[in-house]
């Protein structure tokens, strides 16, 4: 039987901008309740979250990590997430089965970007929120600005439940307007000496009482008449309200912290057992179908797979949380993506990087097994005949691209299942082999993120790579229009080859009217697999060509699109109207038609104005208002276009198209000039002509590659 039932399960997300203090409060709460015999530190490396190598090496969290703790009757299951965007996959993978998000705010910095880009991922999710104001006890800590920044980010729901008679060295004191006490703490930290409220403070924390308890009131009809018939709330009837506004996102408590010398972490782990929901007390997840999974051990078994870690000599563990039911080691449950049957051989409970076997796990409970051969991230398992999928995770799209191959010849499969594992274990990382660029694509959300799949593959596959800029997929077009006649004409002692194609080519868009002087006979537009159009038309008159030749010049030109002449890119946009031409009764046939047809194409585009078109992103900069101009400068330094700035709090948000090619360092280069203090996400925009100068630039370095090809 499992040791704690649903109700008394909590799972709980530490989040933050990097530097926030997340792995060092998880110290706290493992040591108050006496898992541990001593705190870790992230200087010292000796942390139980912060387990990994690469993250010893760089100093800061990289990868999420399950701990779990037991207080007062109570389990807490602690997910530690990285603060860093580029790690985003981890904090949202984290997101998706906890119950409670826990924000901490560095006092020093206020509301960081990372808090903002977080905070849209918890709002998605709906997830019941409290905020902890650590680093109190800094000299250069601000309480006040930070709460106010965090009601000007998050709004009013943003409510003080306590904060600190003093900051700076002398920071051991916290009211706490809830309880109506003050806690006294020792300079080691640890348990607090409770004691009344200092008479000149009173008035304050009464009123912040008061604000507290309204608050708590106006989301419950009940409680709001109970608080006007009697001028307070009991204080059972606060938590039960608080609890139920935190279910609703209706309200986020704040804390005071210093998890550097374990000062109020005690009262947050109190909080979160006696207030914050298990399980049980949220909405109900609804599968694919619509079908609602009731967190329920007696209901029939449904696990989500959030994470998976390969580890070497072991294979992969994967880390999921207990929707419903209950599960057991032995159990065979279904994939419903694949219908495999897999086995849970053994369950364990997660201390960082060391596994704790248990038999069994309740609903709500989040664990891992190993060796689940047919299953990844998104997956759900369920019992036989249920046949539950739970939403998936959805993660951001990628901000940077690189090319990858192996230093040594000969090592390419190796590198394949390298990337192969490294999407296994992170679904923001997207492998792609592009047969346009004949390049294999890593695509990746920055710098850091691509220096850690760097640093996997190199480490743990034991394998050399190189990364370089990957080719920019430019697309041709034309601007005006062309004609072209070709002869296609080949005897060699048998049947000979023999077709004659005449043709016009005109710039394409929709709704544009019929050709000049053609008589239109028949017309097919067709989507391009690269992006644009094609409008092929059939203008022959007297039966020049008979009608079943013409599939096979469409299929020359289509073939001749594939490679421009200006950058060898793909053609888009552009009408072909074939108009005349001749056959022969013996030896035209599909491929004379073809090879005319291609052969036309490719003589008439030249003269046709062709132009280079190259991809726009739509960049989207979230940075410090202090920072704007020079985050600015940087995009107009990359040939971008300002479109508007907004502002979101203290924030600006700068919109901009940018050239694609301008764009493989802008990653680093943000973070360079902001000292990580921005944040940006891109996406294709369209496609728009380039300069005549770039143009030639480009057409030039082509041709200098093709001639070298040949020699």
């Amino acid at each position: 039987m499992a040791e704690f039932d649903t109700a008394h399960v909590r799972n709980i997300v530490l989040l933050g901008h990097a530097g926030a203090g997340k792995t060092t409060l998880a110290e706290c709460m493992l040591f108050e309740a006496g898992l541990t015999s001593r705190r870790g530190s992230v200087a010292e490396g000796n942390t139980v979250g912060d387990f990994h190598e690469l993250e010893h090496e760089r100093g800061n969290s990289i990868f999420s990590k399950l701990m779990h703790t037991r207080w007062r009757g109570y389990k807490i299951n602690i997910l530690d997430t990285p603060g860093y965007d580029d790690f985003v996959g981890e904090v949202l993978s984290a997101l998706r089965v906890a119950d409670t998000g826990v924000m901490l705010l560095n006092a020093v910095g206020g509301v960081e970007v990372g808090t903002d880009v977080i905070w849209q991922y918890t709002e998605r999710f709906r997830t019941p929120m409290l905020f902890a104001v650590n680093k109190l006890d800094h000299d250069k800590a601000d309480f006040d600005r930070t709460v106010q920044e965090a009601r000007e980010h998050f709004g009013r729901r943003v409510v003080m439940v306590q904060y600190p008679l003093q900051t700076g060295a002398g920071f051991h004191e916290i009211v706490d307007v809830l309880h109506m006490t003050l806690y006294k703490f020792r300079d080691t930290g640890g348990k607090p000496e409770k004691l009344p409220i200092p008479e000149g403070d009173r008035t304050r924390a009464e009123a912040l009482h008061r604000e507290l308890v309204e608050a708590i009131a106006a989301v419950d009809e009940t409680l709001m008449e109970h608080y006007f018939d009697k001028g307070e709330l009991e204080e059972d009837e606060l938590k039960a309200g608080l609890r139920a506004a935190m279910i609703a996102h209706e309200l986020f408590p704040l804390f005071c912290l210093s998890a550097e010398r374990n000062m109020g972490s005690g009262r947050i782990m109190g909080f979160i057992d006696n207030v914050c929901p298990s399980a049980c007390e949220l909405p109900a997840p609804v599968s694919k179908s619509g079908e609602k999974v009731e967190c329920s051990a007696e209901a029939p078994p449904c696990v989500f797979i959030y994470k998976t870690v390969s580890e070497a000599h072991v294979g992969d563990l994967s880390f999921f949380k207990v929707f419903s039911g209950t599960i057991r080691q032995g159990m065979d449950l279904v994939n419903e993506s694949n219908g495999v049957v897999e086995k849970l051989g053994q369950l364990f409970l997660m201390e960082g990087n060391k596994r704790i076997p248990v038999q069994e796990l309740v609903a709500g409970d989040i664990g891992a097994t190993l060796k689940l051969r047919n299953t990844h991230v998104n997956n759900t398992l369920h019992a036989r005949g249920k046949n539950y999928e739970l939403l998936p995770i959805e993660f951001p799209a990628p901000n940077m691209t690189v090319a990858i191959e192996a230093v040594k010849k000969g090592e390419e499969e190796k590198l394949a299942s390298a990337l192969h594992q490294l999407r296994e274990e992170d679904p923001t990382l997207i492998v792609e082999v592009s047969p346009e660029l004949h390049q294999t694509l890593l695509h990746c959300q920055g710098d850091m993120h691509l220096a850690v799949a760097r640093w996997k593959i190199e480490h743990g596959q034991k394998l050399e790579v190189r990364f370089d800029r990957p080719r920019i997929p430019y697309r041709e077009t034309i601007r005006s229009s062309a004609e072209a006649l070709y002869r296609h004409k080949k005897q060699s002692g048998g049947a000979g080859q023999f077709a004659e194609v005449q043709l016009r080519i005109e710039p394409w868009y929709e709704g544009m009217p019929d050709p000049a002087g053609l008589n239109v006979r028949g017309r097919e537009v067709l989507e391009l697999p690269w992006g644009g159009q094609l409008a092929f038309y059939n203008c022959i008159v007297g039966g020049a060509i008979d009608a079943r030749f013409l599939p096979s010049i469409l299929k020359g030109v289509m073939e001749k699109m594939q490679e421009g002449p200006l950058t060898g890119s793909h053609v888009r946009d552009v009408r072909v109207s074939v108009f005349d031409g001749k056959m022969h009764p013996v030896d035209s046939n599909d491929i004379s038609f073809k090879i005319a047809g291609m052969m036309a194409f490719r003589q008439a585009f030249p003269e046709a104005a062709p132009q280079v078109l190259e991809p726009v992103q739509q960049v989207e900069v979230l940075c410090p208002d202090d920072l704007t101009g020079a985050v600015m400068g940087e995009l107009q330094s990359r040939r971008g276009v300002v479109e508007g700035i907004d502002s979101e709090g203290s924030f600006r948000k700068i919109n901009a198209r940018v050239p694609l090619a301008e764009l493989h360092d802008f990653s680093s280069a943000l973070r360079s000039i902001t000292q990580g203090r921005a944040k940006f996400s891109m996406h294709f925009a369209d496609y728009q002509p380039m300069s005549f100068e770039l143009q030639k630039r480009l057409t030039e370095a082509y041709r200098h590659h093709e001639m070298e090809a040949l020699a």
